[in-house]
């Protein structure tokens, strides 16, 4: 018997499971670095659009900033506005208060001043008065008293 034969070899079940073996492994490696270099590209693109979103949230963060500034800035600036009226307006009502007591002490103290002119004219009409009539009495009591005396004399 010989063992050599002249036929094809037939391969054996092991051997077949190694040739499907490395046949997936051969499939799955070229299937990884397909997945692999796409993953890299994705990342990629990826990095490129987050790129340019940084830029375009950046300007737009800084466009936003200097309005809220502005903004901070015109609402400030009206604020001072409106205090300073205020104030000038309480300024302008504290010197109308002020000039009409001013006027209005004025006045009382015309008033009094008037009160006391006339007081002391009344008093000085009163005492002649009262000193024509004391004259007078004292005249007319002279001459009874002289008149008394002529008549006891």
């Amino acid at each position: 018997m010989n063992t050599n034969s002249t036929g094809p070899e037939e391969k054996g079940f092991f051997e077949k499971v190694k040739e499907t073996i490395e046949h997936l492994w051969e499939g799955t490696k070229d299937t990884a670095e397909e997945v692999k270099d796409k993953t890299a590209d994705t990342i990629e693109n990826i990095k490129e659009k987050v790129i340019a979103e940084k830029k375009t949230v950046a300007r737009k963060a800084t466009a936003a900033k200097s309005n809220v500034a502005a903004k901070s800035k015109t609402v400030k600036v009206k604020a001072a506005a409106a205090t300073a009226d205020v104030k000038a307006k309480a300024n302008t009502k504290v010197k109308e208060i002020k000039a009409k007591a001013a006027d209005e002490t004025a006045k009382a103290k015309k008033a009094v001043a008037d009160v006391k002119a006339k007081a002391a004219d009344k008093t000085k009409q009163i005492e002649k008065k009262a000193k024509a009539a004391s004259t007078a009495v004292k005249k007319s009591a002279t001459k009874k008293t002289a008149a008394t005396k002529k008549a006891v004399a």
